[in-house]
């Protein structure tokens, strides 16, 4: 590995510390706030239908439910969010606990204080507090079941299933492109060899660790490298690195799919070749990954990437829960994937 991508030995972050892993919610994570949000609306509309006495009351009631309800659970979220690192660091059951307390103090508060500002009779506080506390428990109680349902190890074999759906794809077209060197070019096919050890030894990592965005651009590289030798000419690579953390941890085999299925079915393909274009920057609060190439089949090249994007998607979910995303741009004679990863300066 090139001076320029190296960094310090750590401890590794792995899939151990994301949301999806945790019983007690993470409140900053946007699939967990997603879901809370649907939640309570859900059961507020519940609650619409039963105080109707018909259908058509049903829409008003919910509307007047919301006006309640909205404001509660927006400054509820906003109050866990603040208090998330707090949280995590007492026993699961005194957290939930604080979670359900402050769920229900806010609640009393909040329409406490709305009651004191209309005339006429209401419900109590106190009503509107159990309620609350009742709301909030059977949400913690569904993302308990839910941490459950994706423990590290049933996400780690997941992961290792993906990864093992990639691996022969990554390994053996390595292999065919140091074997097409042999014979016409020995001394390179040597060299290339000892490129493809270290690409065999990157693939076969444990899934479930993040490597450096660094590691992650040395092995894309390299996998470039071997295809160039093979490709010549026709093969040309464009590499744009903005000002971005090379220590930043990303789960692992994001670029390498992506690069094998440009070459495949955009390069290899065009007689004439062409350019796989790598941009890699911080938007905002996100990390930008795109790749993009030229082919003359859109159609062909897009029903060839299914199994790889599919793969990356369902790995992106393992890892990030709803807050990466993969973006594809398939216009006339342009191929382009892009990965949108949270900016984490670390593992929680």
């Amino acid at each position: 590995m090139s001076d320029e991508f190296k960094e310090p030995a750590r401890k590794p972050a792995s899939i151990r510390h994301f949301p999806a892993t945790h019983p007690l919610p993470d409140w900053r994570n946007f699939g967990v706030m997603l879901r809370v949000l649907l939640g309570v609306n859900a059961l507020a509309l519940i609650a619409a239908l039963l105080l109707s006495s018909d259908l058509a009351e049903w829409p008003g009631r919910f509307v007047e439910l919301a006006a309640v309800v909205e404001p509660w659970l927006l400054i509820c979220l906003g109050l866990l969010s603040i208090l998330r690192d707090v949280l995590r660091r007492l026993p699961l059951r005194l957290a939930q606990g604080a979670v359900i307390l402050l769920a229900s103090a806010l609640a009393f508060a909040l329409y406490a204080y709305w009651q004191s500002l209309l005339v006429g009779n209401s419900a109590s506080p106190w009503r509107v507090s159990l309620l609350a506390a009742a709301a909030a428990s059977l949400l913690l109680y569904y993302f308990e079941l839910r941490a459950g349902a994706f423990n590290p190890a049933q996400s780690e074999a997941r992961l290792a299933a993906l990864n093992a759906r990639i691996r022969p794809h990554f390994l053996f077209n390595s292999l065919n492109a140091v074997l097409s060197l042999i014979r016409a070019r020995p001394q390179q096919a040597e060299q290339a060899l000892e490129s493809l050890s270290d690409l065999f030894r990157a693939a076969m990592r444990d899934p479930a660790e993040l490597v450096s965005l660094a590691d992650e651009i040395e092995l894309g590289r390299q996998y470039l490298e071997l295809e160039r030798l093979r490709l010549g000419e026709r093969l040309a690579v464009e590499w744009i690195v903005g000002d971005v953390r090379l220590d930043l941890r990303i789960p692992p085999l994001m670029l390498q799919p992506l690069l094998e299925n440009a070459v495949y079915h955009g390069i290899e393909p065009a007689p004439e070749g062409g350019t796989i274009r790598i941009a890699i920057e911080q938007r905002g609060d996100e990390l930008c990954i795109a790749i993009a190439n030229p082919t003359s089949d859109a159609w062909h090249h897009a029903s060839g990437n299914q199994i790889a994007l599919g793969n990356i998607r369902e790995r992106l979910a393992l890892y990030y829960d709803l807050e990466a995303r993969l973006e594809i741009d398939n216009s006339n004679n342009h191929y382009e994937v892009r990965i949108f990863l949270p900016w984490r300066k670390k593992a929680h």
